[in-house]
């Protein structure tokens, strides 16, 4: 139906194939849709996820982690591939009920620990190994705003404007125009607030930045929904600036190809061992 002349109805009804890249996995109802275990390793730590800006928020920290030598934070991670619906197995939703990735079981402790929505996740590994959060309250409290704004924020990015931009059936003027405005207010937010830190919240890297960095260093970077020349993203040089900051990190190098299946290579769709990314050069 053409937008212009769309009436919407007294009662909502699902169509099936409404069209869109996630058509044939979108339903209005949570749950499995089929039997299915998960795979499990021999590490600590068993993540479950994808390489897109939530599941790389993750990564990057499970491998700065290991990078720091802690040992207990050495991971399996597994690929669920979304667009096969992988994530509504019954061994998925066992783990994360809301059926996205990333989903994490902590196999240290007993009963094993599950954690899913990505924030819970970075926050659970941080203070579980006391890096990468401020131990002082109020820079901790700074942190934390920024967390909060990424997991407030992200989604008019991602399910907003990236989706109307790159996934609808058909290009909207008003629903890109609408969104396009809100993703370029949010990166002006992050210049202002980087022009006068090195990083997120001042001299020290924390699990913000690893969380911001996916969703708006991906995007200034040329590596979501190709839209950087779109939305001028040079008129945000102090983001441009911490983008390629993290962006050097080789940690953050490798959690970037973790569980990843799609794009730009390097690929690493499963990681065991620091030993995987050997053959990548990484």
């Amino acid at each position: 139906m053409n937008s212009s002349t769309y009436t919407p109805p007294k009662i909502w009804q699902w169509q099936q194939q409404n069209g869109g890249a996630f058509a044939n996995i979108n339903r209005p109802v949570a749950g499995a849709t089929h039997e299915k275990a998960l795979p499990a390793g021999n590490q600590p730590l068993q993540l479950y996820s994808l390489a897109t800006p939530n599941g790389v928020k993750v990564t990057i920290l499970l491998e700065e982690l290991v990078a720091a030598g802690i040992s207990a934070a050495e991971y399996d991670a597994w690929l669920i591939n979304i667009r096969e619906g992988q994530q509504f197995s019954s061994g998925f939703v066992a783990i994360n009920p809301n059926s996205k990735i990333p989903a994490l079981v902590d196999n240290s402790t007993v009963p094993a620990t599950r954690v899913f929505e990505s924030a819970s996740i970075l926050l659970y590994l941080a203070e579980k190994f006391g890096v990468f959060i401020p131990r002082e309250p109020a820079k901790r409290t700074e942190m934390l705003n920024w967390l909060f704004w990424q997991m407030g924020s992200a989604p008019f990015l991602g399910g907003g404007f990236g989706h109307f931009y790159a996934y609808a059936p058909e290009k909207i003027a008003y629903a890109i125009d609408r969104y396009a405005m809100e993703a370029k207010r949010q990166l002006d937010v992050l210049n202002q607030q980087l022009a006068k830190n090195t990083y997120i919240c001042g001299d020290d890297y924390t699990i913000a930045d690893m969380a911001i960095w996916p969703w708006y260093g991906g995007l200034v970077l040329g590596r979501l929904y190709d839209a950087a020349e779109f939305l001028s993203v040079n008129d945000y040089p102090h983001v441009l600036r911490w983008a390629k900051l993290i962006d050097s990190r080789p940690a953050v190098k490798r959690g970037y190809a973790v569980n990843r299946n799609f794009g730009a290579e390097p690929h690493l769709p499963e990681r065991h061992s620091a030993a995987d990314f050997v053959a990548l050069g990484l």
